[in-house]
């Protein structure tokens, strides 16, 4: 995608920082599923700081790393249950038809999910969300819906699902002072 490709930099940039923020919750010899890898980047930043099997996972593709790669029908993850230490999932809920049923496929996959997520905390955040709606939907061509929460939302829904938060954390991207809206890591263990 161009997208990608125009704004690599910065996506570089953001993806060393949230390695560092996720360090402590991976260990070395993981096998790590990126749900929703998009260009890929993460995870290849991933792959090489912290020497660990990865895959990126997606409805499309794509990748502008090089990383090894499934596509998937949005739905059902195609791997048994526990299969990964690790399912990693990088601002990609909002953008899904069916936030709750990825995460209930990552509950099965993954021993540990850990979440990246915008939160529109506050009336700006949401301007921007809306923002974010519509300029994705004119870049990917489509009509979507998107599905932000808030923070004791997320709480909610981790309970409910039976997944126990056991670390959340502010997160800033490079950029993130021109950004209103409040960006938060959840760690959960299925």
């Amino acid at each position: 995608m161009k997208f990608f490709k125009l704004f690599k930099k910065i996506y570089e940039m953001g993806a060393e920082r949230m390695c560092k923020e996720i360090g402590e919750f991976i260990n070395r010899g993981d096998k790590i599923l990126d749900l929703g890898c998009g260009s890929g980047i993460l995870s290849f930043q991933i792959k090489k700081k912290f020497e660990i099997e990865i895959l990126g996972i997606d409805i499309v593709d794509n990748r502008i790393c090089q990383i090894p790669f499934q596509k998937y029908d949005g739905k059902k993850i195609p791997f048994p249950k526990d299969y990964f230490d690790v399912v990693l999932i990088s601002f990609v809920l909002h953008h899904a038809l069916d936030p709750m049923g990825i995460l209930k496929e990552a509950k099965r996959v993954g021993k540990k999910i850990i979440i990246f997520e915008d939160l529109p905390e506050n009336f700006l955040g949401k301007i921007r969300c809306f923002l974010h709606l519509l300029f994705w939907n004119v870049i990917s061509q489509k009509k979507t819906k998107f599905h932000f929460f808030k923070e004791k939302e997320w709480e909610k829904i981790f309970e409910k699902m039976n997944l126990k938060l056991i670390a959340k954390k502010d997160f800033n991207l490079p950029l993130s002072f021109l950004d209103p809206v409040k960006k938060k890591i959840f760690v959960l263990k299925t």
